[in-house]
């Protein structure tokens, strides 16, 4: 297999928090260069805000990995609830590519209406998932992606995917940022 040109990725994933408590959730990066983990970022958002994607850009721009990074993997959409995050603004702050994965398609309706009856800020967070258009079936998960090509995914995806159909910079920053939040990891990102 040739090599991908998205051999440094970080892919970022949230901590388990109350759903119920509005509060600052973890959020973890896990930096990669090809399989081997390179380095971990950490910071905070807030339950159902509006601050994820300034803080996803702020964690890269401001990280020693920053000038190697290729790849932004992101486990689903959204950080601690419906704190959206904002992939065209995401991808054109960092001028990389972005891509979301996720285990199986996500209930749009729901989505929908949790955030138009609950959320504050509902409707503009869902005009950031419509304005996305839906997942993409890519090498057994789901995708949304900017700036990649769907056999550049499915190539990142395949190359990636080790232990599970979740790439492991995902996998590992969900492990990781499970820790954080509880003192130990579980369960399946």
């Amino acid at each position: 297999m040739a090599r991908s040109n998205f051999s440094h990725v970080v892919g970022f994933d949230d901590g388990p928090f109350d759903k119920y408590r509005h509060a600052d959730v973890p959020v973890v990066g896990a930096v990669f260069s090809d399989l081997r983990l390179e380095g971990v970022l950490t910071g905070r958002v807030r339950t159902d805000g509006a601050n994820s994607t300034r803080v996803l850009a702020e964690m890269v721009m401001a990280s020693k990995f920053a000038p190697q990074l290729q790849l932004v993997l992101l486990q689903g959409i959204a950080l601690g609830g419906f704190n959206v995050i904002d992939l065209h603004g995401l991808h054109e702050r960092l001028g990389i590519p972005v891509m979301v994965v996720a285990r199986r398609q996500p209930r749009l309706d729901r989505i929908r209406k949790a955030l138009l009856t609950r959320v504050p800020g509902g409707a503009r967070k869902w005009s950031l998932i419509e304005g996305l258009g839906p997942m993409e079936p890519v090498a057994g998960v789901y995708v949304q992606r900017l700036g990649l090509s769907p056999g550049e995914a499915e190539e990142v995806i395949g190359r990636l995917a080790v232990h599970s159909n979740i790439p492991e910079p995902l996998r590992t920053a969900h492990l990781i940022a499970g820790g954080i939040a509880t003192g130990q990891s579980r369960g399946r990102p």
